[in-house]
């Protein structure tokens, strides 16, 4: 099995393979629409006829936001010794944009904060995405155990293939 690495945006590796695939939220780090269309764009330029294009991603948190909130706190971790780690999402609804947020503080009062920032896409986006990019859904699972995607879903593992 060959290996290459590339940017997903259009960067060209030669031939063509079986399977191009974007995990643990990496299509999140594009943050426009056009963008991460051009990231299905180009998986399906590299696919061989019947190849897969293969992504992981979380679904966000908006449920949990109620009216006029616009952040989701998902860990508070003291350390036990008088500091600790605080992570937030804080999202914009009207851009689908969104960024993770820490913040740890050292026993000594000093602290650190940095932000990532991200836009989240729905799964029925991301289909539209494939479809405009020549791919068809072949299978969506809740988790690597493919266990069936539902409206409780925290992520998905989505596979498309070219036809």
């Amino acid at each position: 099995m060959t290996t290459t690495r590339f940017d997903a945006f259009d960067d060209v590796a030669p031939g063509d393979f079986a399977l191009a695939y974007l995990v643990f939220n990496t299509i999140s780090n594009v943050t426009t629409q056009n963008g991460q269309v051009d990231v299905f764009r180009n998986a399906a330029a590299h696919l061989r006829p019947g190849g897969l294009f293969l992504i992981e991603v979380g679904v966000p948190d908006l449920r949990r936001l109620p009216p006029g909130q616009d952040t989701v706190p998902y860990a508070v971790t003291p350390d036990g010794q008088g500091g600790g780690y605080v992570g937030f999402d804080r999202y914009d609804v009207a851009t689908q944009l969104f960024t993770s947020n820490h913040v740890t503080v050292a026993p000594d009062g000093t602290g650190r904060f940095w932000t990532v920032p991200f836009r989240y896409a729905w799964p029925a986006e991301m289909d539209l995405m494939a479809r405009i990019a020549g791919l068809r859904l072949r299978h969506r699972w809740s988790d690597w155990d493919r266990a069936p995607f539902d409206a409780d879903s925290v992520q998905h593992v989505s596979v498309w293939e070219k036809a």
